[in-house]
């Protein structure tokens, strides 16, 4: 069994998560994201989807990145549906 860095559970299905050369064990996603997941600099939520990125710093959407004074960057979008 391997403990979660960040509640402690032993768990026997727990999970290792590699990251910059980095292995970190969790036991659940949520502390995988407690852990490891960026935070936006506007409004400091956990960054989990795609976020948008702008000289090295981490968003989650463009409207926090505009906020913020990077005014050229739009979020990530599909095609329109009629």
């Amino acid at each position: 069994m391997a403990q979660c860095e960040v509640c402690g559970n032993d768990y026997d299905k727990a999970m290792e998560i590699s990251i910059a050369g980095a292995s970190h064990v969790f036991d659940s996603f949520e502390c995988a994201i407690h852990a490891i997941a960026p935070r936006c600099e506007h409004c400091d939520c956990a960054v989990i989807g795609h976020g948008v990125e702008a000289d090295g710093r981490f968003f989650c959407c463009a409207h926090c990145a505009r906020e913020s004074g990077y005014t050229a960057l739009n979020d990530r979008v599909g095609p329109a549906v009629a």
